[in-house]
């Protein structure tokens, strides 16, 4: 067996003054705190912005748009992303528990278990960022 063409030749190690690391020591310790915070929080929130994205999926999607980007596929339903413009979310808990009326005859009535508010809750919360 043959040794690699460059196998002969040593790496030279990366030389740093340790006041060149101590600068960049506080700067990387930040950035991680901030990002494993952030982490916690979006893991924290993950598993019922994430159901409340399926159920959506399988019983909005059909007339609203559940996106951040994408129009309503029946014009007169408002796409989520915007619904925090005309209601705080939270106070959507109550008419999703209780069946919401519209002012339309194609919106369905229905009412939602309280599990299934605070994930579809979560879902709309997740569309503001």
């Amino acid at each position: 067996m043959r040794s690699p063409p460059n196998a002969s030749k040593q790496r030279k190690p990366i030389e740093m003054s340790l006041g060149a690391l101590a600068a960049w020591r506080w700067p990387a310790i930040v950035i991680g705190a901030a990002m494993l915070a952030s982490a916690g929080r979006a893991a924290a929130q993950q598993p019922a912005v994430q159901r409340g994205l399926t159920f959506v999926r399988v019983h909005c999607a059909q007339c609203h748009s559940i996106d951040t980007a994408s129009e309503s596929p029946l014009k007169i339903a408002p796409p989520f992303r915007d619904l925090h413009r005309k209601y705080p979310i939270e106070t959507l808990r109550r008419p999703l528990s209780e069946g919401i009326i519209a002012n339309h005859p194609t919106m369905p009535q229905f009412r939602l278990e309280a599990d299934q508010v605070n994930d579809v809750i979560a879902f709309m919360q997740s569309l503001q960022r």
